[in-house]
């Protein structure tokens, strides 16, 4: 029997790199792995529409560090030691093969994340990680020897010589109050990846609708971000919004969700380029009807639902059409706007930012500075990626070095 113990809180994909490590590296210690749901790797199993988005394809760390609103400084250390090329090799290395779709999101060859969990399940089991669920940790005393004993709900404790606390983030303040006994510092909890709601506003009638690539804006913020955008029966959602919500994640919850959205649908083109379009679509059609003759890549609902928003009737032809209508039409498409009215999950990928402020972990290590041998991983840190594998890479990371730093 191992008399010394590591303890790591939360069954998500830091808490699980974090213990596999741990066992693998330190043999003399006994590892055990607490989860407070009777569910593991339930952020794991529904990502990427059920695909698992292990990382993504950005293997330049000075680039990869970009994709973080909040942690990019600190990331840097981080991923020096385990980088997006070291996730996609320890993955192969225990039978998983990934590949990359053209966006750079990384996912496994059977597009399936049951292939990720039963890998990890496989290598705690493997490694000797005792899994405990239905377990609650709702207080930590820190003893004169630096060793811990943990209070569970419902009774139980349990004693340990390292901590590592990997339980994700959580949109209560409250959630962290546990942690806050320790000494540490917590950054308020807001959302981070979330889609707009836009209530009664004729555009969600086309639901399902996507453009490749839009600009979108915050009215009043110098937030703008680009990407695919997807109309959905509530607002808008896809990677060019969900940027946006990471972002402007603290503002934009500080303005209650009650904002004004500026969307370019074709970021590609001028003002000055679509009146050209406009001009030879004129010349070279004119007796055809400008609801039926869009002159730009635009989907067909989205060009006939800006015509109507423009005020031109079906039945006027391009050769007809006021320049007044045709100058609305023009800055509908390149500057739209919306008022957004609250915020809707993306999914069920809930991510927060906010966490313990990462003033107070040294990233060389995940350990605490203010309490030694106690250890962060994941999204428990004031840490947060946009969407696209990010969040998972952060997880990774900080898992493996965590484990690493254990007797340092």
């Amino acid at each position: 029997m191992n008399s010394k113990h590591i303890i790591i809180v939360g069954g998500g994909a830091a808490g699980f790199f974090a213990a596999i490590n741990s066992a693998q590296l330190h043999p003399d210690y006994s590892v055990s792995l607490f989860e407070k749901s009777s569910k593991l790797l339930s952020k794991v199993r529904v990502s990427g529409g059920g695909r698992c988005n292990v990382t993504h394809a950005c293997f330049d760390n000075s680039l990869l560090i970009k994709n973080y609103p909040r942690g990019e400084k600190e990331l840097r250390n981080a991923f020096s030691r385990f980088s997006a090329t070291d996730t996609v090799k320890w993955f192969e290395q225990h039978g998983v093969e990934l590949k990359t779709e053209k966006d750079g999101r990384m996912f496994p060859v059977t597009d399936n994340s049951e292939t990720i969990i039963n890998c990890l399940m496989q290598e705690a089991e493997k490694a000797g990680v005792k899994i405990k669920l239905n377990v609650d940790i709702t207080e930590i005393i820190k003893n004169e020897n630096n060793t811990f004993t943990l209070s569970a709900n419902g009774g139980g404790s349990f004693e340990c010589d390292k901590l590592i606390i990997a339980t994700g983030g959580n949109p209560k303040d409250t959630a962290y109050d546990w942690l806050k006994k320790l000494g540490h510092t917590i950054i308020k909890p807001v959302p981070s990846l979330f889609t707009f709601n836009i209530p009664n506003n004729p555009v969600t009638q086309l639901m399902g609708v996507s453009v490749p690539n839009a600009k979108v804006r915050v009215q009043g913020t110098k937030l703008e971000t680009e990407g695919p955008l997807l109309i959905t029966h509530w607002g808008m959602s896809g990677p060019g919004i969900l940027k946006a919500s990471a972002w402007g994640a603290r503002f934009l919850s500080d303005l209650n969700y009650n904002f004004t959205a500026l969307i370019n649908w074709l970021p590609k083109y001028t003002e000055e380029k679509l009146r050209i379009e406009f001009a030879n679509q004129r010349a070279e059609n004119p007796g055809k009807m400008v609801l039926n003759n869009c002159p730009v890549e635009l989907p067909k609902r989205l060009w006939e639902y800006f015509v109507n928003k423009a005020g031109i009737s079906e039945t006027t032809r391009w050769a007809d059409l006021p320049k007044k209508n045709s100058n609305i039409l023009i800055t509908i498409i390149i500057n739209d706007e919306y008022k957004v009215q609250g915020k809707t999950t993306f999914k069920e990928e809930f991510v927060t930012c906010g966490g313990i402020s990462l003033k107070e972990i040294d990233f060389s290590t995940m350990q605490s500075k203010l309490v030694p041998n106690l250890y962060f991983a994941g999204e428990i840190m004031d840490v947060d990626g946009i969407t696209g594998g990010f969040n998972f890479q952060n997880a990774w990371s900080s898992g493996w070095i965590a484990a690493q730093s254990i007797d340092l």
